[in-house]
């Protein structure tokens, strides 16, 4: 199948609460990633199928699960999206030498994140 889920992103009001609770619920391996300037990301590894990530989330007070498709492209599949009508949240960005990020919202008001990962060396 072409562009699937590739991450799944919890973004929380309470980090400590999320953790404790997933981690109780579906025995998820979480790690804490220094990402620098105070800000801690927490890897969610499920074994099989696709993991993700949970952070504080931007949105003061609220909580969401935000999915990443994968994208070849991630410049290219930003524009197509906007052209389509989708309003670009956040504009590619790199993540510490792994990939490109997009965040976009689609015509209907559903949020999704993009993700181009790094060639492999």
């Amino acid at each position: 199948m072409a562009n699937p889920f590739v991450h799944i992103e919890l973004n929380s009001a309470d980090i400590a609460a999320a953790k404790a609770f997933y981690g109780q619920l579906f025995g998820w391996a979480l790690t804490d990633v220094d990402m620098g300037g105070g800000f801690t990301y927490t890897m969610i590894n499920v074994g099989e199928g696709t993991g993700g990530g949970m952070m504080q989330s931007p949105v003061p007070g609220q909580s969401f699960w935000l999915a990443y498709t994968g994208v070849d492209d991630i410049h290219a599949a930003t524009e197509k999206a906007r052209s389509l009508g989708a309003k670009v949240m956040r504009e590619p960005m790199e993540v510490m030498g792994s990939g490109w990020l997009s965040i976009i919202v689609d015509p209907t008001g559903a949020h999704l994140g993009l993700w181009q990962p790094k060639a492999a060396a």
